[in-house]
């Protein structure tokens, strides 16, 4: 993987990334598993509703002492959730101020991870579907204080709208250096969004690319594409996402699968194939 990498303000950045979302007692051995076929990007969020953050610290940590990775070979990635998207198990006092929710789930993530910086942190969601709110403001600013501390060494923010993108650019002191959105081709990938990152230096990284677009996979024009590189669907997909420059990330439970995902570096769509996959199933 080491080839397949950028560097962002001196951190290393992969070019794919293994999301652990949904996994439940079979996170652990996943993320360990993950590791193993070569992934060196992990994603996850201290929601216990949808993941299982300190599962993934076991799995690192037991990668760790198999001698398969080094602690500073990984890019760690996780984040602040709202109350709103939480379930029972809070890693906060949701009576506390929103800097200090944001200060005690950080904590409670380095604790989970075994680790004392993240490389990525992510505001898992703006308040409201609309704008931003004080809220988002204020869970910000908190996360511009861990990075000030050199805690949490980039920033981001996950399930975005352009508009919301635009305004916190706009306020921040520290703009996010990642969006990473639910990526439809509907929509034609989410081009509004990835178009604004690409103009102002931030990476854009998507999710849900196969389980979002099932109709468009199996579109008589991909199989043809398919067809052409000898390569499966979900190849064709993650190297289109790789050309026009997203961060991909694949939640796979299998390890062929998981092989097979990273190994999309050794082949190209053409400019008119990577042309026809963006607009193919927009409305």
């Amino acid at each position: 993987m080491s080839a397949h990498s950028r560097s962002i303000d001196g951190v290393r950045i992969p070019r794919f990334l293994y999301g652990t979302a949904w996994k439940e007692d079979r996170t652990q051995p996943l993320t360990e598993l993950a590791l193993a076929q070569g992934f060196r990007g992990i994603d996850t969020a201290n929601q216990r509703r949808h993941y299982h953050e300190a599962a993934v610290g076991q799995g690192i940590a037991a990668a760790v002492a198999r001698g398969l990775v080094r602690r500073d070979e990984l890019f760690l990635q996780t984040k602040f959730t709202f109350r709103e998207g939480q379930d029972h198990r809070l890693p906060y006092d949701p009576a506390a101020p929103i800097p200090q929710q944001v200060e005690q789930s950080f904590a409670s993530s380095l604790e989970h991870l075994h680790t004392d910086t993240i490389d990525s942190y992510v505001l898992h969601g703006p308040s409201r579907r609309v704008g931003l709110g004080p809220d988002d403001l204020a869970a910000w600013q908190a996360m511009e204080s861990l990075h000030a501390a050199g805690r949490a060494r980039l920033l981001g923010v996950s399930n975005v709208t352009l508009e919301q993108l635009e305004r916190l650019c706009e306020v921040a002191h520290v703009r996010p250096r990642f969006v990473q959105n639910r990526c439809f081709a509907v929509q034609g990938w989410d081009r509004e969004v990835r178009a604004f990152c690409a103009t102002s230096d931030i990476v854009y990284q998507g999710f849900s690319l196969l389980t979002a677009n099932r109709e468009v996979l199996a579109h008589p024009e991909m199989a043809q594409i398919v067809a052409r590189h000898k390569r499966t669907i979900s190849q064709i997909v993650f190297r289109f996402a790789i050309d026009v420059g997203m961060l991909p990330l694949t939640g796979t439970t299998d390890a062929d699968h998981m092989r097979s995902d990273l190994d999309i570096f050794d082949f190209q769509l053409s400019p008119a194939e990577v042309e026809r996959i963006e607009s193919i199933a927009e409305r």
